[in-house]
């Protein structure tokens, strides 16, 4: 533990001109007697730390000394490349990591270039959750993340139906959709590839040996060929509509953007008001009256029947409420 503090602060200081006692015992979350002994111990070992005293002090390396402790162990290496999706690496136990690989590469650049991280930061931010919603991370995923970058098995239960599931997985892969954490796995003893949501895992066990995995396998386009799959297997049903030029517009942005995509792939030409008519695949009947209600005077429904009467219910009741 003293070793890795010692590296980091020999890393810190030669990333930046000088720092503070105060600064260093933040950032090594240490208290400044602590980092004056390891300023001692770094001396005492060859590194050229120099202590200024008085109000404006602080520590720094004399003499142009340059560490070669700033190569990038594996792990490291792979959650740079996750580093800006700072959520998701707090919630799978990588934070610190990511954190050390930083500062290797930034101890690494020219001093011109050092600011680079932070000039980024502030220009650039990823925010993955949905409106609305308080993402909470499962409490299973730090150890499932283990599993997926070392290649080795996890024994998981789950619900299903009412009962619990046990099967043996091999984690290929995870993806964060809408603040919600997935799991693409093979299962070895059907030979396919599945998807499966963490936060219904009731109990993981990790497995000693690791797994061979399939180079072959394409986690984004795996992904995205479950997601149109999915989409498409919920929509059971259709409803024939009219929508104005503004409906058209808005379509998109009210239903699922597969039926969306079908429905304005196949419509006909406009009529003399620019109003198409389109066949919309929907879920149910009653996920379509609430989705189709957020298009207003927009929207014409021609069938299901029993779909039409709702609406022409809401309108007639709209119609009174603003009379």
């Amino acid at each position: 533990m003293r070793a890795a503090r010692l590296i980091k602060m020999v890393l810190m200081l030669q990333s930046r001109a000088s720092m503070t006692a105060a600064e260093l015992a933040r950032e090594l979350e240490v208290s400044e007697r602590t980092v004056a002994r390891d300023a001692q111990a770094l001396s005492e070992a060859g590194v050229p730390v120099y202590a200024d005293r008085g109000r404006a002090g602080g520590y720094r390396l004399i003499g142009g000394y340059r560490t070669r402790l700033t190569g990038l162990a594996r792990g490291e290496a792979e959650a740079l490349f996750l580093s800006g999706v700072p959520g998701a690496l707090r919630e799978m136990g990588l934070e610190d990591t990511a954190s050390a690989a930083r500062l290797k590469v930034s101890a690494a650049l020219l001093p011109s270039l050092r600011d680079a991280s932070r000039t980024a930061a502030q220009r650039f931010h990823l925010d993955a959750p949905a409106w609305f919603s308080e993402p909470r991370a499962p409490e299973l995923l730090p150890p499932v993340a283990d599993a997926v970058w070392d290649d080795r098995p996890v024994v998981a239960r789950y619900g299903r139906d009412g009962a619990e599931v046990e099967r043996t997985l091999e984690p290929y892969g995870l993806v964060l959709k809408a603040g919600v954490w997935y799991l693409c796995a093979r299962v070895p003893e059907a030979g396919t590839f599945r998807v499966y949501r963490i936060d219904r895992f009731t109990a993981v066990g990790l497995g000693e040996e690791r797994f061979r995995r399939d180079e072959g396998f394409d986690l984004p386009g795996f992904w995205e060929e479950r997601a149109e799959q999915f989409a498409r297997s919920i929509l059971r049903a259709e409803a024939v509509v009219r929508l104005s030029p503004d409906g058209v517009r808005r379509l998109p942005y009210a239903v699922d953007p597969t039926a969306a995509r079908a429905a304005l792939d196949g419509c006909g030409a406009p009529d003399d008001r620019g109003w198409v008519t389109v066949t919309l695949p929907v879920e149910s009947e009653e996920v379509a009256h609430t989705q189709l209600t957020g298009l207003g005077p927009e929207v014409e429904v021609l069938s299901p029947a029993a779909l039409r009467e709702r609406f022409a219910a809401d309108a007639a009741r709209s119609a009174a409420l603003y009379a």
